[in-house]
């Protein structure tokens, strides 16, 4: 796992700073831009804090809380973005990073061959968002934190395991964002991930296999591992109250990583595949998420993480064909629970959802204020981010989520009509081309089944496909009842790289006729 910033006691008492200390600090580097000849600025004062708890079997390998903490200044000037950050917090040093961010603008300028256009904003005065937790996990002692792991870990061992890890992973980003344009905006927002990987050895052939946790990472308090029967209700409207339990989760796994080593291996073909959310999210996350990036459309990834098949043609035609009609994917960033939620993105923008796939047609990417005249937008749609003060923002994914089907319809409707197919849960290996069409997936669980049942486990599953044609073979989506995130805590972009958190929300989805190999067997 990364690093973040310095390493500070683990009996660090949670703090926030004062909103009015972070203004003063805000308007010092606001009045140097202006005074220095920029036309906009922007600033954002960061506290990251993290903590990871690692164990494994029986023991504690780590515990480590981080902090970073500083200020970065964008700006426009002569027309030209310039950027500088600084750790050194005081009046002195905020104004010479703002005089460098200038300094760097003007010189960028001497290339530029049209101005930057940014969508107007308006200013929201002195405000605060901060993510609806029930139970700040940072305050929850790190004794009941090993506790839980060690628990989880024991259950699984007594389950028939070899080898067991867990970890718990807590994030707190305490952002403060204020620009010309007249935002004083305080943001905090927290993040959590617990999961645990289970192995199984068989010792007369010494082969061994695998079951990660089911658990999604949310943007949730401690109040996610507290799971309470009535809680398991899995709908959109009462996400936020979604819970996890990572002991029943080590129970299941244990007995489940026993039976893939008795499953039987799947023979190659075309398969009807039913798609649980815990596996579909990473699909939604690759072909869906990805090549909506407007950057990406755009080719500015295109030297690091490539480029996209989405060309700006296909959606000027307005009747691109990207999946069948009962395609419906969102953007949003206001979800509650989810990774990406958050008030106002790190530009200042008000967070929104908006149509990505309207009854299978591209209707929309994803942008942030400078690219918004690229599609005519009138506002950015808030998908700026930077992963700390010393990075600057630029675009990145919304929360990007395949809507429920109109009905009521279940998992298990699903593949009750289902003659020949494999029912997939969890996410694991995966590869997909620089365009974002062309991909494998693979998953934790996989179920066979036949004539409308489940008729056991297999194992070395795969599937191919590209992504209009998988999207195109899409024949049905399970209610709103079935609905649930998965995500990922360190989705890669950019030079250099910077990380973010985004979930994925889906129902179980049925996809006809995909091709299946088999991943053991030798070419």
């Amino acid at each position: 796992m990364p690093a973040f910033g310095k390493e500070v006691p683990l009996d660090s008492p949670w703090t926030t700073i004062d909103p009015a200390i972070k203004k003063q600090m805000a308007d010092i580097a606001l009045n140097q831009a202006t005074s220095k000849g920029a036309t906009y600025a922007d600033v954002r004062i960061g506290r990251y804090l993290n903590q990871y708890v690692v164990t494994r079997e029986n023991k504690v390998q780590n515990i480590t809380n981080t902090e970073s903490y500083g200020i970065g200044i964008r700006v426009i000037a002569n027309g030209s973005w310039g950027f500088a950050a600084t750790d050194k917090t005081d009046a002195d040093g905020i104004a010479k990073a703002t005089a460098l961010a200038v300094e760097i603008a003007k010189e960028n300028a001497r290339l530029l061959k049209e101005p930057v256009i940014l969508a107007p904003q308006k200013g929201y005065g002195e405000v605060q968002w901060k993510a609806p937790i029930e139970k700040n996990a940072f305050e929850v002692p790190i004794k009941e934190k090993v506790d839980l792991l060690l628990s989880v870990n024991d259950a699984a061992m007594k389950g028939g395991a070899n080898y067991v890890n867990s970890i718990l992973f807590l994030v707190n980003e305490q952002k403060y964002f204020a620009s010309t344009d007249g935002s004083y905006i305080d943001q905090d927002i927290h993040r959590i991930w617990p999961t645990f990987t289970i192995t199984k050895i068989d010792e007369a052939t010494g082969k061994f296999e695998t079951r990660n946790a089911l658990s999604a990472p949310m943007g949730m308090g401690y109040e996610y591992l507290n799971a309470r029967p009535t809680d398991k209700i899995k709908s959109v409207t009462t996400l936020y109250k979604q819970r996890y339990d990572m002991l029943e989760d080590a129970r299941n796994g244990a007995a489940e990583v026993q039976q893939k080593m008795k499953a039987k291996s799947v023979e190659a073909g075309k398969y009807d595949l039913v798609l649980d959310p815990s596996h579909l999210w990473l699909t939604i996350h690759e072909s869906v998420g990805h090549p909506t990036e407007l950057d990406r459309v755009l080719g500015y990834e295109a030297n690091f993480a490539g480029t996209s098949f989405l060309t700006l043609d296909k959606w000027q035609s307005k009747n691109f064909n990207f999946g069948s009609k009962l395609v419906n994917i969102m953007a949003d960033k206001t979800q509650p629970g989810s990774l990406g939620a958050v008030g106002y993105d790190d530009e200042g923008v008000a967070t929104r959802e908006w149509p990505l796939i309207k009854d299978g047609i591209l209707t929309n990417y994803q942008t942030i204020r400078d690219q918004a005249h690229i599609l005519g937008l009138d506002s950015s749609q808030g998908c700026c981010y930077a992963d700390n003060w010393s990075s600057v923002q630029f675009q990145r994914m919304p929360n990007v989520s395949l809507q429920p089907g109109a009905g009521n319809q279940s998992a298990n409707d699903l593949i009750k009509n289902v003659e020949k197919g494999i029912y997939i849960i969890g996410d694991s290996s995966y590869s997909i081309d620089q365009q974002r069409y062309n991909f494998q997936f693979s998953g934790q669980l996989y179920f066979e089944i036949k004539e409308g049942k489940i008729a056991g486990m297999l194992k070395d599953v795969a599937y191919q496909s590209n992504t209009q044609e998988f999207w195109n073979s899409c024949a049905a989506v399970a209610g709103k009842e079935d609905y649930r995130l998965g995500g990922s805590f360190f989705d890669g972009k950019g030079q250099p790289s910077q990380s973010s958190a985004v979930s994925h929300g889906a129902s179980t989805a049925r996809f006809n006729g995909v091709n299946v190999i088999n991943t053991a067997r030798k070419i």
